[in-house]
């Protein structure tokens, strides 16, 4: 049975905080005064604007409650209940126009309980607007009910005053059991939400992370919904509970609830269409269209869900787009990509830079009796059609997966490698180094792409889009140690285990290219940061040049921490500190990241002479100036194939007779495709090549 009580209609509006929740000596409205600036700067009706507002069929439980400023135009407010106290800013008579929107200043034919209005506003059947706060120049139009409760969180996993833990929102991220869950908040960072989900056993953190983000914010109840300048909200149907910025734009949404949509004048984020959102946060810049689905969720700034797609229980990092599929229990950094109806994405950990094709089903086959497994992608992370992969699965950084139903768990250590199911061999095949010897035209293309649509305005974490970094270094270096334990049978034949969860056979192809390939990239990423080092300082010798490097015994682990690599004893000092209550904010931690950022240039130089120490296998007295000649000489060599691989991995598509083969002509395919002497990107790349011979030329003169 449903439980309706009555109360007498003149109470309606008020005691919107209970008693016992109230301070001594302040009334139920404080907190909305502190949230409403302009709170004092409003007066009383006079005798003829009442007389106004009761003659255009408005209606109020006490006249009195209702507060205007000195600019007040009553002719402009018609047809309109009023409860509760009501204060109402400038009305002027314009119009306001947005997106061919036509509306006039005024409130018109709404129910209006306890609520502020700023200047210039146009309100028009907003069947049930209660306790908000909204600011200049809103376009409101055909809303059945926007109010806000006395317990409002707006999507932040904290608890009120007289809450229990049973109330608290979070998010189940990584894996199903909720053995990995985080807590939403509002300026939650990608880096933020893997810290707290990478480290369940140390219970202490995870405590202390819950009490960063409770004091995070104010407990007390009473807080009003606020609606921000120039926001226009039409044709929505439940809005409750929903924090919404400046210069937002909400059209035919179902049901917004407990939400924050941050929105400014330059970062807008926008809500179309049939979609129905629950327990999340919005970022900056978002774009949410066609009847998406989103509950228990972070979108970190501009990211898109579009075209009915779903996203619970996940955080989806900066730049990211999710569209027409399903997307569970994950945790994705920034830039990924998946925008095909039937792709599937569960209890994931992706880094990054990722694409997830068509049909490609990630992390549903369970392999336990629970739904208690994981997947872990490096950044790079790029499944072909119709993949299908079971829990548990590991896999390096630019990992690709051809298509297939792989059958059993996989853990793929070799970076920038093609994973193919041999079904007909009933084997595991991996050629690492797939990617620069077949593909380097999307490697080196991917890689400028992240970047450039990198629109963050507010960058705290520093994000590396480079395929040639520390993590794929690292990488690289354990991947040559693997590779050299292998032993080609009689067959020149590679076979390793480890790889798959089987007895089948697992054939490494291409070792000995491999072994070579990543000796060279590990060379060639060295010297690059060297010659950006050199350049940016500005050298004239050698030895000046050395002494600015400071040294370190051995290479350093980096951790991949919400796209941003960080040293992992740095990663170590940040929870001890946090443990120790030497940090205690999420501010804290978002300035440690910005530290890390301000420095990675100067780690990752001494990342890079240390790798360059160590393929090299000699001392940092034993780097010479010829020794650094020779080097430099040598990175041209690897910038000119990388540059021509770049080119000729494009032009295979316009030599493939069978993608030819559906044009007339070349003219026609070039009128389709582009032609290829005009492709911008290749000709930069061409351009880059040429400048770093020079650049290199000019070190090389001056340490002679």
């Amino acid at each position: 049975m449903n439980i309706i009580t009555k109360h007498p209609v003149n109470n309606l509006g008020y005691n919107f905080i209970e008693q016992k929740y109230l301070p001594k000596n302040e009334d139920e409205y404080y907190l909305r005064n502190k949230q409403n600036k302009n709170s004092g700067n409003y007066r009383k009706l006079t005798s003829r604007e009442k007389e106004i507002l009761i003659r255009s069929d408005n209606t109020s439980d006490d006249w009195n409650q209702i507060l205007v400023s000195d600019a007040f135009d009553p002719v402009l407010v018609r047809n309109c209940k009023f409860f509760g106290l009501v204060r109402i800013g400038k009305l002027e008579p314009y119009y306001l126009e947005f997106h061919n929107l036509r509306m006039p200043v005024g409130i018109y034919n709404s129910t209006i309980i306890s609520c502020d209005f700023g200047d210039n506003i146009c309100v028009d059947n907003a069947h049930y607007l209660s306790h908000y706060i909204i600011g200049n120049e809103v376009m409101i139009a055909n809303v059945n009910e926007l109010a806000a409760t006395d317990h409002s969180k707006f999507g932040n996993g904290i608890l009120k005053e007289g809450e229990t833990e049973i109330a608290r929102i979070w998010m189940e991220v990584r894996n199903e059991t909720g053995g990995r869950r985080v807590i939403p908040f509002e300026s939650m960072l990608p880096g933020d939400a893997y810290l707290w989900s990478n480290y369940p056993n140390d219970k202490e953190l995870l405590q202390k992370f819950i009490e960063l983000t409770q004091k995070e914010f104010d407990i007390k109840r009473g807080h009003y919904g606020t609606i921000g300048d120039r926001s226009v909200l039409k044709d929505c149907n439940i809005i409750k509970d929903v924090c919404i910025g400046t210069d937002a734009y909400i059209k035919g949404a179902n049901k917004l609830k407990n939400l924050t949509i941050n929105s400014d004048e330059k970062r807008t984020s926008q809500i179309g269409e049939g979609c129905e959102i629950v327990n999340g946060i919005v970022g900056y810049g978002c774009k949410i269209f066609y009847g998406v689905k989103a509950v228990r969720f972070v979108m970190a700034s501009h990211s898109q869900l579009k075209y009915g797609a779903r996203l619970i229980n996940s955080f989806l990092g900066n730049n990211s787009t999710i569209s027409c599929c399903e997307v569970l229990n994950s945790l994705i950094f920034p830039a990924h990509e998946q925008h095909h109806n039937n792709s599937f994405l569960c209890a994931s950990l992706v880094m990054g830079q990722s694409n997830i094709a068509a049909g490609a089903t990630i992390g549903s086959n369970h392999n336990s009796r629970g739904a208690d497994g994981e997947i872990i992608a490096g950044r790079g992370f790029w499944p072909g059609l119709c993949v299908s992969l079971k829990h548990n699965s590991k896999f390096a950084s630019f990992t690709i997966l051809s298509k297939a139903d792989f059958p059993f768990e996989l853990n793929i250590s070799l970076p920038f490698c093609l994973v193919n199911n041999d079904v007909a061999q009933n084997k595991l095949l991996i050629m690492p180094g797939y990617w620069f010897m077949y593909n380097m035209y999307a490697m080196a293309r991917n890689s400028w792409k992240f970047e450039d649509r990198d629109n963050r305005t507010e960058k705290i974490q520093h994000i590396e889009y480079n395929y040639l970094a520390p993590d794929t270094i690292n990488e690289m270096f354990d991947a040559i140690k693997i590779l050299l334990q292998l032993k080609a049978d009689k067959n020149g034949n590679y076979f390793a285990k480890g790889f798959e969860n089987s007895d089948r056979k697992t054939e490494i192809i291409k070792v000995p290219q491999a072994i070579k390939l990543f000796h060279e990239l590990i060379l060639f990423y060295s010297i690059n940061q060297m010659t950006e080092h050199f350049i940016a300082n500005k050298f004239s010798s050698f030895d000046e040049f050395k002494k600015s490097i400071p040294i370190k015994i051995e290479r350093q682990k980096w951790i991949n921490v919400g796209g941003q690599l960080i040293i992992a004893q740095e990663i170590d000092k940040l929870k001890s500190d946090i443990k120790r209550n030497k940090i205690t904010s999420w501010n804290q931690i978002h300035d440690f990241y910005k530290k890390c950022g301000a420095v990675y240039t100067k780690d990752k130089l001494i990342h890079a002479y240390t790798s360059l120490l160590e393929i090299e296998n000699i001392t940092s007295k034993q780097f010479t100036k010829e020794i650094f000649t020779k080097l430099l000489k040598k990175s041209i060599d690897t910038k000119t194939w990388m540059g021509k691989g770049i080119y000729e991995s494009r032009a295979k598509d316009y030599k493939n007779p069978f993608r030819k083969m559906v044009y007339e002509s070349n003219d026609e395919m070039n009128s389709v495709m582009g032609r290829l002497e005009d492709n911008q990107f290749i000709q930069d790349q061409l351009a880059e090549t040429d400048k770093y011979k020079k650049v290199i030329s000019d070190i090389i003169k001056k340490i002679k």
